[in-house]
């Protein structure tokens, strides 16, 4: 039995090296025993001597995917990320392909403690509040894993030009303008008081409020009330929550008049969980990996947002993100991708021009053996995603959406509707854009005859050359100054 002390908490590179020493030597993963450095250390049982260092040496090879989820699982509290680790790493060299396999224990761990680290990390992004005191910023954080080394590159990128300081009870870190200086952990007495500021901050987070969000489960995954005592503005929830009934009243009493998406996107714009307004396509880009807004996020690789130009004029819209799409984190790649893609390219539409992207984000599937059977989304995950959906939409301004499949008409619509009733209709959404309603990719896939099948897809090419006279007839508008109609 070998023994390993690590003296890190989460450095990817100290762990790398132990395991790339016993890798080498063969030696299997239930004869190590990985100490958890943040346990206390018994004086009487000894490590065994340091694994080499072979960080120049071929040991073996494994999925860049691996690499990536290791390095966030290892900031994990877990005592069991380091054996874990491992026996990913040791299995991986007989299987590369493991890695896919969401349904193995092991797999399936690993995401878990990955994906629990990343949303911790976006926590923190979130909710760290700073205070001034008579040299520097100070703020002062709970986590729940080690994640203050890798999370602290955004604020010295976010806050290059003052200096700074985050405060948790395991680690430390300060920017001094150049370079992050970490340190030991600290006491939340330590944090400074107060400024001057925080009156602005509470009045600004008092006229923003939106007490119809404020819901029990909305605030768990938004607003985590363990945060609350970090947060300037807190103080402030228990008169806002009181309230609440009358405000809820007052505001739909104010707003019935208006489309509901437009209200919907309203609502959720000032609930959104970055610590500031998403103000571009590729901010909700990058936001929409800690969304967990509804629970498809604990199973999901990652969230799959749209691809496309900005500025595309036509935005296609599927259902969920599938097996491939969920490993790649691009949409529309799998086998329901490919047969658009072939259909786009046979009516002349250049996939490089449009937007693509799905009503869900995160894929919903059910374990089956060594596969992941795709799961159709409910009505409340379809419409806790609207949001993303929404931004989507407001940032790329497309003048025709095209929805593949009903849960896309769904979301758009917002209510339930089936392809066949709203198929070859001229549709309007609320903002203007003009809307198409057809089957998607995959009801293509699942056609078992051939006559049929081929059937179905001349139908689905047809549709498409309705989307390609709708471009020549933009593009035939802009070349004569001016607009086409829809």
């Amino acid at each position: 039995m070998r023994r390993v002390q690590l003296s890190s908490l989460n450095d990817f590179g100290e762990w790398r090296a132990a395991a790339r020493g016993l890798l080498l030597a063969g030696v299997q993963p239930d004869d190590v025993i990985w100490d958890d450095p943040a346990a206390v250390r018994d004086l009487f049982v000894q490590p065994d001597e340091r694994p080499p260092d072979v960080t120049t040496r071929a040991v073996g090879v494994v999925p860049p995917r691996f690499l990536e989820l290791a390095e966030a699982a290892l900031c994990h509290r877990e005592a069991i990320r380091f054996s874990l680790c491992y026996r990913v790493l040791f299995r991986l060299q007989k299987d590369r392909k493991l890695i896919g396999v969401r349904s193995d224990p092991d797999i399936s761990r690993l995401y878990r403690l990955a994906g629990e680290v990343r949303r911790d990390s976006h926590k923190m992004k979130a909710f760290v509040r700073f205070r001034e005191d008579e040299e520097r910023f100070v703020a002062w954080f709970e986590p729940d894993h080690y994640v203050v080394e890798r999370t602290a590159p955004f604020f010295a990128r976010r806050f290059a030009q003052m200096p700074w300081a985050i405060l948790t009870p395991y680690r430390s870190v300060a920017w001094d303008g150049e370079k992050l200086l970490f340190g030991d952990g600290a006491k939340r007495r330590e944090l400074p008081r107060g400024d001057a500021m925080e009156e602005v901050w509470r009045t600004y987070f008092a006229s923003i409020f939106n007490p119809a969000r404020l819901k029990v489960s909305m605030m768990k995954s938004e607003m985590p009330v363990k945060y609350w005592r970090n947060l300037p503005e807190a103080e402030l929830i228990p008169s806002l929550i009181r309230g609440a009934k009358a405000a809820e009243a007052e505001m739909i009493a104010k707003q019935a008049s208006e489309p509901p998406v437009r209200h919907l996107k309203a609502v959720e714009r000032r609930g959104t969980t970055e610590a500031e307004e998403i103000t571009s396509l590729a901010g909700a880009r990058a936001a929409i990996q800690g969304c967990t807004r509804c629970s498809l996020y604990q199973y999901a690789t990652q969230a799959v947002f749209g691809e496309g130009p900005a500025s595309a004029e036509v935005m296609f819209v599927g259902e969920q993100p599938g097996d491939q799409e969920d490993l790649q984190g691009k949409p529309f790649v799998g086998p329901a991708g490919q047969v658009l893609d072939r259909a786009l390219d046979k009516v002349g539409i250049d996939r490089a021009r449009v937007y693509v992207t799905n009503a869900v984000k995160h894929f919903k599937f059910e374990p089956r053996g060594k596969r992941r059977i795709h799961q159709k989304p409910n009505a409340g995950e379809i419409t806790a995603c609207r949001f993303w959906l929404e931004l989507e939409r407001e940032f790329v301004r497309p003048k025709l959406v095209v929805a593949l499949g009903a849960s896309a008409a769904q979301a758009l619509l917002g209510k339930a509707v089936s392809v066949g009733s709203v198929r070859g209709k001229k549709l309007e959404l609320a903002d203007g854009a003009s809307l198409m309603v057809t089957v998607h990719p995959s009801y293509l896939l699942r056609i078992p005859e051939a006559d049929r099948k081929a059937e179905e897809l001349a139908r689905f090419e047809h549709d498409l050359r309705a989307a390609r006279a709708f471009i020549d007839r933009r593009g035939e508008g802009v070349r004569h100054g001016g607009s086409a109609a829809a």
